[in-house]
């Protein structure tokens, strides 16, 4: 994941701010009490996201508090433990893994050479959380191994390559008992999927061609890139998302999900073309 997906603070009530920092909160504590000190490292707000959606719908949300890991003596208020936070941390936790295993192959031997080794410090944590979640491990490591071989091809097909990745997104989607639910939250997994790998893909776009690596925007319409034919697909997947969003129930999160999806995310898409979204992405919350 890559920190792309986020809230526009000032546009939040305070309600639905302290909503998200409990949400943060509690998927930080959850992923230290399963799988250590190290994981909670890799939180970041795409995470947060994930955690929102794959909480059952409330009127109210249910808060505690509890010890801050980064500063123990501070209790902050945080979401009570619960299945969304078990399954947001245990799939963080693989997802983060495959992503430093990708990065350490792209990177080469030496310039990988960080990845791999916290790589190979979260391999226990990663065992652990395949174990409780085979079928979406299988899934990652199925569509990773694709997108790697399309990589390795130079596929010029953004369509494709996008589609890949959008796939590991959409197999985090629980398999509930409302069947309306569960595809609204395939969809809309499926296409912040999409629009995170195209997103990222044009954010990359300057490093990757002053490094000769991979990147499908490049591969498609060369040196020069396309951001007319760009900004179209991401619209339409921003579109799509915004259709499945408004078939699931999504309870007292809705507010906050919505400030995401339509506020948010267009922000950042925004940015990424103009080229400020790396000095932002520094920043802990989006402010205007």
């Amino acid at each position: 994941m890559f920190g792309y997906v986020r809230p526009i603070q000032p546009e939040l009530k305070c309600k639905d701010f302290d909503l998200y920092k409990a949400t943060y909160c509690g998927l930080c504590r959850s992923m230290r009490q399963r799988y250590g000190l190290l994981a909670p490292m890799f939180l970041n707000f795409d995470f947060t996201f994930l955690t929102l959606l794959l909480w059952q719908a409330e009127e109210k949300p249910c808060t505690c508090r509890g010890r801050c890991h980064a500063n123990p003596l501070i209790k902050k208020p945080m979401c009570e433990d619960s299945p969304a936070l078990a399954a947001a941390a245990d799939e963080s936790v693989i997802l983060t893994y495959w992503k430093l295993r990708d990065s350490a192959v792209d990177d080469g031997l030496w310039r990988g050479m960080p990845a791999r080794t916290l790589a190979l410090l979260l391999k226990r944590s990663y065992r652990r959380a395949a174990a409780l979640r085979p079928a979406f491990d299988a899934a990652v490591q199925e569509n990773l191994r694709a997108l790697w071989q399309m990589e390795q091809d130079g596929s010029s097909s953004i369509d494709r390559t996008a589609d890949t990745f959008a796939r590991i997104l959409q197999a985090a989607a629980p398999k509930g008992e409302d069947e309306l639910q569960n595809r609204a939250l395939e969809q809309l997994l499926y296409h912040v999927g999409r629009w995170i790998y195209l997103v990222d893909a044009r954010d990359d776009f300057q490093d990757d061609l002053s490094n000769e690596c991979y990147n499908p925007i490049l591969c498609r319409y060369g040196e020069e890139g396309n951001d007319d034919a760009l900004r179209l697909t991401l619209d339409h997947s921003l579109n799509l998302a915004y259709s499945a969003f408004q078939l699931g129930e999504f309870g007292c999160r809705s507010a906050l999900l919505e400030n995401i999806l339509y506020l948010g995310l267009p922000l950042v898409q925004r940015s990424v073309f103009e080229g400020s979204f790396k000095e932002i992405k520094k920043q802990k919350i989006w402010r205007n």
